[in-house]
């Protein structure tokens, strides 16, 4: 059964940074405006200057909004959210947040009304967003508040094919241990298989990290693994997931390396964070897995030291944008089914 091809809305991130570029990049790349149509959101100068740090056309077809769901190829919805004289690249500005956030609000008013079947956004500056009234921890925790949805999401790192989700997140790692409970370890199960599922992946191999080194070593080191980590594991395995572990958190992600396992469930931030990193920062995707409708971006973040050179490295963009376009492919064909 082939699907229609989806809808993509994308956004330039902050106009400060990266974003811009790395947009007039990925629509440049070989392949992209073939595999799904796309609607660019914002400013008119800010896809200019784009296009023009990066030395590349943008065709920018203007579209209104009342035309998006018979849209087809690449349209531009025209917005204005910051002057252009207010564009400082490479600063820290309230203008750049209130642009981001206004960006990223018409693209989640579009996928809520089902005019577009996932977003794409360009790096945002956490601080520029919490100072034009971001007012939540981070833009995953935003979405959820603006979609008004209240169930279990979390951000997914994903690298290539492989996923990992995080039991706990943005806290210190003297709070860890305490928050390792079975509800939260299955919470992050279930996030990865759920999330890989929209992917497209069947039946996906899910490995659970160990909190403690050598995995516990038979309660030596810590009693998680004992009395919450395995009986979680059986557990899932009960209900014929498949899923494996503890595995010690210095060998799991060889396996993962190895395509082994097509997601790793990490117990804190930096377990998974530095592995995924280290194995291939520049093709790095993260997913807002668990909202309703599919949302990525490249993990890296505005990169304000090359902002303007045209050195920004398009792959994890590209990577991002390819994910996206198989999680709205499925978005969309469930949809229609429902």
């Amino acid at each position: 059964m082939t699907h229609e091809k989806p809808r993509i809305a994308i956004i330039p991130g902050d106009p400060s940074g990266i974003g811009p570029e790395l947009i007039a990049k990925l629509l440049n790349a070989e392949g992209v405006t073939e595999s799904a149509n796309i609607v660019l959101i914002g400013d008119e100068h800010v896809w200019q200057q784009g296009a023009t740090q990066a030395d590349l056309p943008i065709a920018l077809e203007e579209i209104a909004e009342a035309d998006i769901a018979t849209q087809q190829g690449l349209s531009w919805l025209p917005m204005s959210t910051i002057a252009p004289e207010d564009v400082k690249v490479a600063e820290v500005t309230v203008a750049g947040g209130t642009c981001s956030l206004r960006c990223l609000d018409k693209a989640l008013d579009l996928a809520t009304a089902g005019l577009v079947d996932g977003v794409l956004f360009g790096p945002f500056n956490k601080v520029a967003l919490t100072s034009a009234g971001l007012n939540a921890e981070d833009e995953h925790r935003y979405m959820a508040r603006y979609l008004g949805f209240t169930g279990y999401h979390s951000e997914i790192n994903v690298l290539d094919d492989l996923m990992t989700t995080r039991v706990t997140s943005h806290i210190g790692l003297k709070e860890v241990a305490e928050r390792i409970t079975p509800e939260a370890v299955n919470k992050a199960i279930s996030l990865a298989e759920g999330t890989l599922k929209r992917a497209g992946k069947q039946r996906p191999h899910i490995a659970v990290a160990a909190l403690n080194p050598h995995a516990g070593d038979n309660g030596k080191f810590g009693r998680e693994e004992i009395d919450i980590l395995e009986p979680v594991v059986r557990a899932a395995q009960d209900k014929q997931m498949n899923v494996t572990g503890p595995w010690p958190s210095d060998t799991v992600f060889l396996k993962a390396k190895r395509g082994e396992v097509d997601a790793v469930v990490t117990m804190y931030h930096d377990q998974g964070q530095i592995a995924i990193k280290l194995m291939g920062f520049e093709r790095g995707v993260t997913v807002a897995g668990g909202l309703p409708i599919p949302v990525a971006t490249p993990a890296h973040g505005t990169a304000f030291d090359i902002a303007g050179q045209n050195n920004a490295n398009v792959g994890a963009t590209l990577q991002a944008f390819n994910l996206l376009v198989r999680m709205a492919t499925n978005h969309r064909a469930n949809r229609a089914e429902s």
